[in-house]
């Protein structure tokens, strides 16, 4: 059976894990951060549009770092966005380099399990960009082929992990990049035939480089965003929701969303 990350399954595995934690007594992880008056995010800074770097200002902005602003501001503290290694992501949050991991990363059952994940905001794909005019159509014209990858990402644990393609990693080679800008570049030389890559940040990438021979030709995976708090951070996770879904009801994630995409890609009103 595919294995997908359905909405009502995201959930009901959430609730699972509030429920879990209601009468934890120690956690202090939400005035923890009120009194510090911070809340520092983690992020791969090159991963647009939701976390990246103005080439001109070389600031960070994005579609979750907007998110981020606002609801710091709600929470009266100031964000702070630290760049982190994304293949040592879970390391820099366990150790308190990092509040929170708020980068279009993927809820996955792993994830779930390893941190306090808040309520899915967006759904993405992971998708394969390939050449135009090399002759793929679909994944089963990679097979055997070398297929990119970003370090650490949910695209990797896809092809990796997932039964559905054990037969496709197992025939092809897989280079792995720290960020996918290098890795389309690669593509359009030639050193690789393919990228494994979300389609949102696909997107963007292929208009900003104005090559419209770098083309989606399949998608794998659904894949929910959502943002990854340590464990034990319950108290901290809930809020950061509840501010979520003040933001869908009262417009502000709307117009955030419309600003970057054109449209309102959330999903928070259907995870409330």
């Amino acid at each position: 059976m595919k294995k997908l990350l359905s909405l009502l399954l995201v959930i009901l595995l959430m609730m699972g894990v509030m429920a879990h934690h209601a009468l934890a007594e120690d956690d202090n992880s939400l005035a923890y951060i009120t009194e510090k008056g911070t809340l520092i995010l983690g992020l791969d800074d090159t991963f647009p549009p939701m976390g990246f770097r103005d080439e001109n200002t070389n600031e960070i902005i994005g579609y979750d770092i907007d998110l981020a602003k606002e609801v710091a501001a709600r929470l009266g503290v100031e964000l702070v966005c630290q760049p982190i290694d994304w293949a040592a992501k879970e390391m820099e949050l366990a150790n308190g380099k990092i509040d929170c991991i708020w980068n279009g990363m993927s809820i996955t059952d792993e994830r779930l399990e390893s941190m306090s994940m808040s309520l899915p905001y967006m759904n993405n794909q992971i998708v394969l960009v390939v050449k135009d005019g090399n002759g793929f159509a679909s994944i089963d014209d990679l097979a055997g082929k070398n297929i990119g990858v970003q370090s650490g990402s949910f695209a990797e644990e896809v092809l990796e992990t997932y039964d559905e393609y054990a037969d496709f990693y197992a025939s092809v080679t897989t280079l792995p990049y720290d960020e996918y800008l290098t890795a389309l570049m690669d593509l359009q030389q030639g050193g690789v035939d393919a990228v494994l890559i979300d389609l949102v940040v696909a997107e963007y990438r292929i208009a900003g480089l104005n090559d419209d021979t770098l083309v989606v030709i399949d998608s794998l995976e659904d894949d929910l965003y959502g943002i990854g708090f340590r464990k034990a951070d319950v108290a901290l996770r809930d809020k950061v929701n509840e501010l979520l879904i003040e933001m869908e009801n009262d417009g502000t994630i709307e117009k955030i969303s419309t600003e970057w995409f054109g449209k309102n890609i959330s999903i928070i009103s259907a995870a409330e």
